[in-house]
């Protein structure tokens, strides 16, 4: 007799078969995956758990298991991810937006409220463009100008701010600063990054849905994670306006010596903000009025 293949019943197997490999999150991976290859969510998984699938639906299914027994994240199979309430693209160009950036936009916002309507940003390391975007439509006057040394990131970062309608949102290309080079005198009121900040020797121990399918130029931050760091945090100065701030992501254990990087270099009102989890995770700063540094 031919088996029928219930919701109920391919959500099983799926859990126990991604369990058996090691996979974080077995059950609600399956959930999601089969949610996505039936278009639709995964209350309706519940209310029509004994239906039988039809012979694509389980194909289309079935597909998606063997990429993600491989470890694909399940945001590149789904090819999007949500961040500040907006669903993002995302693909192997990209890192994939995680809940803890969300904290380095609320920072952004919360330090310029004084300019909220006349905000001028820049965002360096955009990658797919989430922080860059969400500023935009968070103040839809404000002027962001986004950055990424790979053209690959920043294509799917244009089309994200295309699709979430983000049309103050610019694009520059270049290694962090260098990529306002032509656009010269330029400052803002707040610069935002979210550089690569895993130390070199730690990437081989991340799990494999990130080292084997992210982008490995946007996690390498050199031998301690501050290579970047230390790069933006000197030469953001020269980009800022008087009171301007500088707000950055940092990796687990990074925040007090960024900090101190920050203090050194002469910015002031030095803050750590923590994350979801609890863990400091974004470090921001204000330049001094009066203090000009040209670029």
């Amino acid at each position: 007799m031919k088996e029928t293949w219930t919701i109920e019943a391919v959500v099983r197997w799926a859990t126990d078969d991604f369990r058996a490999r090691g996979i974080e999150s077995p059950r609600l991976d399956a959930e999601v995956l089969l949610a996505f290859a039936l278009d639709t969510d995964r209350v309706r998984l519940i209310v029509d758990a004994r239906r039988p699938l039809e012979a694509d639906e389980l194909a289309r299914f079935r597909e998606l298991v063997k990429r993600r027994r491989k470890h694909e994240p399940v945001a590149f199979l789904r090819g999007e991810r949500e961040f500040f309430g907006r669903p993002f693209r995302v693909d192997a160009r990209v890192l994939i937006p995680r809940p803890d950036t969300e904290v380095l936009v609320q920072v952004a916002l919360e330090r310029t409220r004084h300019v909220s309507l006349s905000m001028r940003a820049l965002d360096l390391c955009t990658g797919s463009g989430c922080v860059a975007i969400s500023l935009g439509r968070e103040r839809p006057t404000a002027q962001v100008l986004a950055s990424d040394i790979s053209e690959g990131a920043l294509a799917v970062a244009r089309d994200n701010a295309h699709r979430l309608g983000a049309f103050n949102v610019g694009w520059a290309s270049g290694d962090l600063f260098g990529a306002l080079a032509s656009r010269a005198g330029l400052r803002f009121d707040v610069v935002t990054a979210n550089p690569p900040y895993i130390p070199s020797e730690e990437i081989a121990t991340l799990a494999e849905d990130i080292r084997s399918f992210e982008p490995i130029l946007a996690l390498d931050g050199g031998q301690d994670g501050l290579d970047l760091l230390r790069r933006i945090v000197q030469d953001a100065p020269a980009f800022l306006v008087d009171g301007g701030v500088l707000a950055v992501e940092v990796g687990a254990g990074e925040a007090p010596d960024v900090g101190q990087l920050f203090e050194q270099r002469g910015f002031e009102d030095v803050r750590i903000a923590r994350d979801y989890g609890g863990i400091e995770r974004v470090v921001s700063g204000a330049w001094p009025a009066g203090m000009r540094v040209l670029p």
